[in-house]
């Protein structure tokens, strides 16, 4: 036998053990591959069952956890338990778990059928202190159904008088002095865009464009006719006069649209009420901060 056919035969073998390996290799990084994926589709679930849950809280416990559930049950399953618990103030906060099996594929050949991928997320509910998307309609604190907390109820916002029934136009971008009619318009469809904080004292806008520009009623309009709700600046104090006039905002609410008046110079009204909202922007870490039902949502370590 020459040592040439020696060599070939240890090659054949030498060539099959690699081939083996290398399968291998490939097969585990495409279960790994895989496990990896159905790992992160359970924690994108879990985020949206704790996020869901915490829209009810702290006021509906039990909701909560029932939200949570129904939202894991359409995104594949796999909640294992719900907690609620406190961290500034009473029932908050929600955590979830949950577990799913994956399957293995070419990890079978080595005995491996499945891996379980585990996931937790906690979300937290609090007082709604800086908002996005906010329209530019500042009321004022002492409406009487703020105070009582009578969502629901209907109530009209009066454009030409003061105290507890007056809504008043705002620069919510800070800005100081009159606002473009096209702005004012999109501020209304869609609120603005920067994020406004409470406890900071913000400029009237001077002049009634309500009366000549034709923006603010198509966007009134639009409003009504979507059913849409809209985040209302609620403010305390006021201070100077003309151009210089202020509002102190301190907390915000939401509010539906039923119907309006905007007849001239006097008499112009909108009509809806308010309403408790889930809304963007950053819950206040106070324990007892301005709560006139609006609400932000958010996952948390």
């Amino acid at each position: 036998m020459s040592s040439r056919r020696n060599d070939r035969g240890q090659a054949a073998v030498l060539t099959v053990v690699f081939m083996v390996v290398l399968l291998g290799m490939a097969a585990a990084v495409l279960d790994v591959g895989s496990w990896y994926r159905a790992d992160r589709e359970l924690q994108a679930t879990m985020d949206a069952a704790a996020l869901a849950a915490a829209q009810a809280l702290p006021d509906e416990p039990a909701t909560a956890d029932a939200l949570a559930s129904e939202y894991a049950t359409k995104n594949g399953g796999g909640l294992d338990s719900t907690t609620i618990s406190t961290t500034t103030i009473a029932n908050d906060t929600v955590s979830v778990e949950g577990s799913r099996e994956a399957p293995g594929f070419f990890a079978k050949l080595i005995g491996v059928d499945t891996v379980t991928v585990n996931a937790t997320a906690k979300a937290r509910t609090g007082v709604l202190a800086s908002a996005r998307w906010a329209a530019p309609i500042a009321v004022d604190e002492q409406h009487p159904y703020l105070q009582a907390e009578r969502w629901d109820q209907p109530t009209q916002l009066e454009l030409d008088t003061v105290g507890p029934g007056a809504y008043r136009l705002m620069n919510i971008d800070g800005s100081r002095g009159g606002t473009n009619p096209g702005t004012l318009g999109d501020w209304i469809r869609q609120g603005y865009g920067g994020y406004m904080p409470v406890d900071e004292w913000y400029y009237s806008d001077p002049g009634a464009k309500y009366n000549t520009n034709p923006n603010f009623k198509s966007a009134l309009e639009e409003v009504l006719a979507s059913g849409k709700e809209l985040l209302f600046p609620v403010y305390r104090q006021t201070r100077e006069q003309g151009a210089g006039f202020e509002y102190e905002v301190v907390g915000w609410v939401g509010f539906v649209v039923t119907g309006f008046e905007i007849k001239g110079s006097k008499n112009n009204i909108i009509e809806g009420h308010f309403t408790q909202v889930i809304w963007e922007g950053i819950f206040s870490e106070e324990a007892s901060p301005e709560d006139f039902g609006a609400r932000a949502v958010s996952l948390i370590e």
